[in-house]
């Protein structure tokens, strides 16, 4: 189904393995150009860069490299193992704001998630110095699409690079096994935590207070690269900024029914269904004020709600039908059709549900946006009405900006999503050897991160209308991570009227903007 090659997947779908190819990518020199955005009434000048820094895979051996540049010979034959060793060209765009010493600088990288996706989304939509204007929550018309000015730059407050993961974007992987490598969740962590240290002394920005932020997969990879900086690199980063999480795929509302005995992401998904049938006008009773209204959905699913459902069988007829008129008046979805699905409704079966009878589909990245559903008798729904409304604006204005402002890419396709291979969900928890089956969770590592550096801070952001991430699922994984409760301090939340994509609302963006520029002040010891 097409939701399921959307921007949060469980794995990549398999494809034939990448041809070993040549043993290194061969980049486009960095293009560097200039230009100005207006903050608050202010004029920030900036220099643009894109371009590519080539990491390699977990085993290779730089020795070569290092004496080649010095111009030492090596004997015959002693570095072909590393002659077609894996490797990644990752690009990026970075904006530097003119005249300000790096260590009085803030840099905050940045990227999307899928895993599998390209970062057009955050580059062109959060805080670069142009984004895509896509107001309302309907579908866009088709092009020519809007460029602006981004008033809600984070560059008042940081410098920001964008990054492409290996193998999306104008990234390339090449080499032995090199999508063995790199695509999985350690490999793409370890790929982005060598990129950043290259990055940080290409720039000479090792003594600039630094920042991750990453979206939905980019939370998951945010935990497993800020424990890598630290414990592999020694690198300290002042704080990691998520954007709808998910750090256990466990508790992700995508076909949960295939983990039977796990309830969890019913219990964290019900209160975005209540928002999305509050927003849709669904509920059978009228609710004011939505965050009093949250307050209480969240409260039902983490006592009754949990409680019965971990009765299971043995949940009496009368609880049951209890159970069910309750999820009706939160939810809006009939009550036999609760009863049917033995009160458990995963988020495809809800967007399906939720308007069939008008014959629409509700949004999956953000449950505002409606669209004809595909199929009416389908269990669930078939696409994602915002991923099919605005796409076609951020692809289309980020290859015409990428070439004709930043002058880079003019003869590269630019791959929004990596379909070179396989994803490898296996992690390697620290402190607790590899996971040999099951789905990834890093809630360990973000948890080691924070324990072994207990000044880094963190801020978790959500939309409310995200079902892709239910903004409940991310404040449940930070109430549970493995550490001491003093920690706890250092995690702060914001929610938001949006979803998935906070950022493709204005007024969200301002909002998203204000919090994280704040956090930034706050936690960058310049004030």
């Amino acid at each position: 189904m097409l939701r399921k090659a959307l921007l949060l997947g469980a794995a990549m779908m398999a494809v034939p393995a990448l041809a070993a190819g040549p043993a290194t990518p061969a980049p486009n020199a960095d293009s560097v150009t200039n230009g100005t955005v207006t903050v608050n009434g202010a004029t920030i000048p900036y220099r643009a860069v894109a371009g590519t820094i080539l990491v390699h895979g977990a085993d290779y051996n730089d020795s070569s490299d290092v004496l080649a540049k010095r111009g030492t010979k090596l004997d015959a034959g002693k570095d072909d193992d590393s002659k077609n060793a894996p490797v990644a060209s990752m690009f990026y765009t970075a904006y530097f704001k003119e005249g300000v010493p790096a260590e009085k600088r803030p840099i905050t990288f940045l990227y999307n998630g899928g895993p599998g996706s390209a970062s057009v989304w955050v580059h062109m939509g959060t805080f670069g110095p142009r984004r895509v204007n896509t107001p309302g929550d309907t579908h866009l018309p088709a092009a020519p699409y809007a460029l602006i000015n981004n008033p809600q730059s984070l560059l008042d407050v940081s410098d920001v690079v964008f990054i492409d993961a290996p193998g999306t974007g104008f990234s390339r992987i090449a080499g032995k096994d090199a999508a063995k490598e790199f695509l999985g969740v350690d490999g793409d962590g370890e790929a982005f935590t060598h990129f950043i240290s290259k990055f940080l002394a290409k720039y000479h920005r090792y003594n600039s207070p630094k920042y991750l932020f990453g979206e939905s997969y980019g939370t998951m990879r945010s935990a497993v690269v800020i424990n890598d900086l630290e414990q592999d690199e020694n690198i300290d980063f002042n704080g990691v900024i998520l954007l709808s999480q998910i750090l256990n795929y466990d508790n992700s509302d995508d076909s949960p029914q295939f983990n039977a005995g796990v309830d969890d992401p019913y219990v964290l998904a019900l209160p975005t269904y209540a928002a999305t049938a509050w927003y849709h006008h669904c509920l059978p009773a009228e609710h004011p004020d939505l965050k009093a209204f949250l307050h209480e959905v969240e409260h039902f699913a983490m006592t009754d709600y949990t409680l019965a459902l971990r009765q299971g069988a043995d949940l009496p007829d009368d609880q049951r039908q209890a159970i069910a008129a309750k999820l009706h008046d939160y939810t809006g979805l009939p009550v036999d059709y609760i009863l049917r699905a033995d009160l458990r409704v995963n988020g495809g079966e809800f967007d399906q549900q939720l308007q069939a009878k008008t014959g629409m589909a509700t949004g999956r990245l953000d449950t505002r946006y409606s669209s004809p559903t595909i199929d009416p008798m389908s269990q669930e729904v078939d696409y994602d009405p915002q991923s099919s409304a605005i796409s076609s604006a951020y692809v289309t204005v980020f290859n015409d900006y990428v070439r004709n402002t930043l002058k880079y890419g003019t003869d590269e396709d630019y791959r929004l999503y990596n379909s070179q291979g396989h994803w490898d969900s296996h992690h390697h928890q620290p402190g607790h050897g590899y996971q040999p089956k099951g789905e990834p969770n890093v809630m360990t590592d973000l948890a080691m991160a924070m324990k072994t550096n207990p000044n880094l801070h963190v801020m978790l952001n959500a939309g409310y209308y995200d079902l892709a991430t239910p903004y409940f699922e991310g404040v449940y994984e930070m109430k549970h991570l493995p550490m001491p409760n003093s920690l706890q301090k250092n995690i702060e939340y914001a929610q938001y009227t949006s979803g998935h994509m906070v950022y493709v609302d204005p007024n969200t963006l301002q909002q998203l903007h204000d919090n994280v520029a704040a956090f930034i002040r706050r936690t960058d010891n310049l004030h």
